[in-house]
Parts: C-alpha cells; structure tokens; sequence
C-alpha cells in the first residue's frame, strides 16, 4: 500500500448504524488520516467548529431526503455538505449519500421507475470514460444496488453511466465531487446487515414489480464479484484522496 500523500482530515455521515464504511474500512487503515464519524441517527449534527474536513463521504441509508419531518437532521446534513463543497474539499456520497449531494446541487431526487437490489450491470457513460473515472470503472461492471429512489445529473455533473433499471447510476462535479448510486464497498458483513434490516424488500423479487430484485440467494450468490467490486472502490478513494490532498 501506498503512504497517502498527506495526513487528511476525513468526515464519514452515517444514517443508521448497518450501513458504514464497508471495504473502505479496510482501505483506510494505516493511512494515516483522521477519520471521523457523524452518526446522524444517534444524534450526532456536523459541526461548525473546529477544522473543516479535507474529504467528506456521505454514506447510504433507507431514509429520503425530503424526509426532514421525520429525520430533521437531514437540514443540518445539507447545509454541511453544501459547504464542503463549497470549500472544495472531496466528497463522495453512496447511495442517499450521492442522492443527498445531487439535491444539494439543485438536482431532482425521487422515486425511481423500479426498485433495484442485486447485482445488476452497469454501462459506463461516453463521458465518463474521458475523466479519471474510466481508469476505475470498465465499460461494464456488475455493481451491487440497493435503492429505491434516484436522482437527475446535477448541472455541471457528468453521468457516470446507466444500469437497465436505473437511468442515472452516478456523477462527477469537477474532479472531486463523485456521486454513486450502487455500492462498492459492499462486503458479505455489510450485505448480511442490509438483508438484516431491509429484507423485507426482497419480498417483491420473481414479480412484475420486481423485475430488478433478486432473491436473498441471488444477493449471496453474487458476493463473488465483491473483490473486485471493492478494488474498484479502493482506486475510486485513491484519486478522490490524491485530490483532497492537494487543496
């Protein structure tokens, strides 16, 4: 493993206690940064003293986030990803994590055509292809996806690619503000845990609804692909590290 260009101060949003870091975790070890979590669901807010982060990651969650009634955190958790990048540091927001920073950027969020939970491919976008994205994510990938809604590509943004069941998979702003919607740092831990606190979801696979959910076999039967998935996730954090690093 490569030493890390500097010392980073590094800010995790968390929304509910099973869906953290995954693979990341172990990526991060022994890099040296300041890793940090704000655990939004325990009532933790972002805080507006001391230091600001060099690199923000907003992580997944089952919540919306025009779900402020119910989770009124979710304002102060806008307003600290707005001026993250506001600041220019990195960002990299997975699943409601990329949903919430297209919001943040004016882009439309709500309800996708279908429900899509599995391992189901990805075509990387023409556009992507021609960033440094196209030196993490080949032109077809199988990701691992568990969401319900999706979001329009941020004015500015480029479209990291399309899946069959979902137009919009992610975007990059600039360099350093990556959105995605699918996850790569899925490992058979946090995979268990989703199934664990989401599984009722499944319930839909086999059906016209469902035409995009697997059964829990097809989910555990598709961790096979998960190394390289995460090694995907692992050259994506490298770039967005080797960025914060420089501003």
């Amino acid at each position: 493993m490569t030493q890390a260009p500097r010392p980073l101060r590094v800010q995790v949003f968390q929304h509910v206690a099973f869906e953290g870091l995954g693979s990341m975790e172990a990526w991060f070890s022994g890099r040296g940064h300041s890793l940090t979590y704000v655990k939004l669901y325990a009532g933790q807010l972002p805080s507006e003293s001391g230091p600001p982060a060099d690199w923000l990651i907003v992580m997944g969650g089952p919540m919306g986030v025009h779900d402020e009634a119910e989770f009124p955190w979710l304002n102060a958790e806008k307003r600290a990803i707005r001026a993250a990048l506001d600041r220019g540091a990195a960002i990299l927001g997975v699943c409601l994590g990329a949903q919430l920073l297209a919001h943040v950027l004016g882009a439309e969020v709500g309800p996708n055509p279908h429900k899509e939970i599995g391992w189901l491919p990805v075509d990387l976008a023409p556009e992507a292809k021609a960033t440094w994205l196209g030196q993490v994510f080949p032109e077809r990938f199988t990701p691992f996806h568990w969401h319900g809604d999706t979001f329009a590509i941020p004015a500015g943004a480029l479209s990291l690619g399309a899946s069959a069941a979902c137009r919009n998979q992610g975007f990059l702003l600039g360099d350093k503000a990556l959105g995605l919607q699918f996850h790569p740092e899925i490992t058979s831990g946090t995979l268990a845990a989703l199934a664990e606190n989401c599984g009722s979801e499944l319930a839909l696979a086999g059906s016209e609804r469902g035409r995009y959910v697997q059964d829990a076999k097809g989910l555990r039967d598709g961790l096979v692909g998960a190394p390289e998935l995460n090694a995907m996730m692992a050259k994506a954090c490298a770039r967005l590290e080797s960025l914060a690093a420089c501003s």
